[in-house]
C-alpha cells in the first residue's frame, strides 16, 4: 500500500471532520425531536392531570358533606343491613329513652310498606317529664339509623303530675331502594 501525500491526509482528515460534524449534528437532531416529543407528552399528561383534578374538585365538597352528615348523626351506611337495622334501630331508641329520663313502655314493630320504601315502622310508649321527651326528640337524629318521625301523641298523666305519657311512630327507611331509584331527570 503506498504511503499517502500530505495534502491527502489533510483532505481525508477534513473530510473526517466533516463527516463526524454531519453525524453529530445528525444524532443531535434526532436526540432533540425524541426530548421534544418526551416534552410534549409530559406537558399534556400535565394538563391532563390538572382537567381530571378540575373536575374532581366539586366531589371534595361533597365527600366533606356526607362526611359531615355521617359524623353529625352517626350514620354509616356500609354497615346497614336489613336483617339488623330494625331490631338494633329499636334498642338504641329504648337506650336514648331511657338514657333521657323516660320510662320506657311497649314498642311495637309492623311490617315494612315496600311500596313506601320502608323497612319495618315503630310504635314507641313511654313516660317521662317533659324536659326528658324534648331531650328524646334531640337524641332521634343522633341515634345512627334513618328514623323519621311519622306522628307524635303527647297526653298528661293523670297518676302523676308533671309527667307526660309519650306514643311516637317511627318509619325506619330502606337505603337499598332509595339507592336503586336513581336521579331524577327533571
Amino acid at each position: 500500500m503506498r504511503t499517502l501525500s500530505t495534502q491527502e491526509k489533510r483532505t481525508i482528515r477534513y473530510a473526517s471532520i466533516g463527516i463526524g460534524i454531519y453525524l453529530l449534528l445528525f444524532g443531535g437532531y434526532a436526540v432533540w425531536g425524541s426530548l421534544q416529543q418526551r416534552t410534549a407528552a409530559y406537558q399534556q399528561l400535565l394538563k391532563t392531570a390538572a382537567d381530571l383534578k378540575q373536575q374532581l374538585r366539586p366531589y371534595d365538597d361533597r365527600v366533606l358533606v356526607a362526611q359531615k352528615l355521617m359524623n353529625q348523626f352517626q350514620l354509616d351506611p356500609a354497615r346497614l343491613t336489613r336483617a339488623k337495622v330494625v331490631g338494633e334501630a329499636s334498642a338504641q331508641l329504648q337506650k336514648a329513652a331511657a338514657s333521657s329520663g323516660i320510662q320506657v313502655g311497649p314498642i311495637r314493630e309492623s311490617p315494612a310498606k315496600t311500596a313506601a320504601k320502608e323497612l319495618a315502622t315503630l310504635q314507641f310508649e313511654g313516660a317521662g317529664p317533659v324536659a326528658a321527651v324534648l331531650g328524646l326528640f334531640q337524641r332521634l337524629q343522633t341515634l345512627g339509623y334513618p328514623l323519621i318521625v311519622d306522628s307524635v301523641q303527647i297526653t298528661p298523666d293523670p297518676m302523676r303530675p308533671s309527667q307526660v305519657k309519650l306514643i311516637l311512630t317511627l318509619v325506619i327507611l330502606d337505603f337499598d331502594q332509595w339507592k336503586a331509584e336513581g336521579k331524577s331527570h327533571a
